[in-house]
């Protein structure tokens, strides 16, 4: 998943969140990312499989708790890099007794934001 370039975003789904922030791999995945690093950095970290660490960046990034920058080097080879994409989780209870999420998100600089609608164009070709 891709931040929208526009900036226009809704928080995640309420499940779908829960189910990444209740996973176990997820949370250390979280706990060790510092700055973008790359699925085989985040395997390497947190000594969790490679295989499963793609499963898990895909929830995260479901949860938009992560975003995915694509790094773009001029041999045409890009690499993807992780982050994370949030400051806060609010989850409370609205007057009608259901359950509301809230993400606070930090600010972009132009150069994440271009990297984020390179992503969004690669996905589309």
């Amino acid at each position: 998943m891709v931040r929208d370039p526009a900036g226009i975003e809704e928080d995640p789904d309420l499940q779908t969140l829960l189910d990444a922030l209740d996973d176990p791999d997820c949370r250390a995945i979280v706990k060790r990312i510092d700055e973008p690093m790359t699925a085989s950095e985040i395997s390497d970290a947190t000594d969790i499989p490679l295989s499963t660490v793609y499963r898990k960046l895909d929830m995260l990034t479901e949860a938009s708790l992560l975003s995915e920058l694509t790094e773009v080097r001029s041999d045409g080879h890009h690499t993807t890099r992780y982050d994370l994409d949030f400051e806060d989780v609010n989850l409370s209870l609205t007057e009608e007794n259901e359950f509301d999420v809230a993400v606070s998100r930090p600010a972009r600089s132009a150069e994440e934001r271009l990297a984020d609608m390179w992503s969004e164009v690669r996905k589309e070709t």
